[in-house]
């Protein structure tokens, strides 16, 4: 349901989001940073970088901070908001950056509000 504020504004959109270890890298680069500006190039309305403190990718190799020999590949996700019809060729860049890692797409509702307060 969407709220009267936002309803005008309201768009079909993509949650795209990655999973990946901090220590992953492109070109010397770390891999995250390098996402963010291909989604910031592909003109996507929003990008998070969020670092966890626990977790484990598809390999079930588990890093946690709770270890120091364990926290060398820490997990990062990454959110981009974009368009509906600007995530294909957004998927299409991180295909060729993220050789390791797990892609998802989610289909959203992108509500934005431009009222000043």
């Amino acid at each position: 349901m969407t709220s009267p504020l936002f309803s005008s504004h309201s768009k079909p959109g993509k949650r795209i989001r990655i999973f990946l270890g901090e220590a992953q890298e492109h070109r010397g680069k770390p891999l995250y940073r390098r996402v963010l500006e291909e989604a910031y190039s592909h003109t996507a309305i929003a990008a998070t970088v969020v670092r966890g403190i626990e977790g484990f990718g598809p390999e079930h190799i588990l890093s946690t901070d709770r270890f120091p020999d364990l926290a060398d590949n820490l997990p990062i996700v990454i959110d981009i908001v974009t368009h509906e019809e600007r995530a294909a060729p957004l998927l299409a860049a991180l295909d060729e950056i993220v050789l390791q890692g797990m892609i998802t797409t989610t289909p959203i509702e992108i509500l934005l509000s431009t009222k000043n307060e």
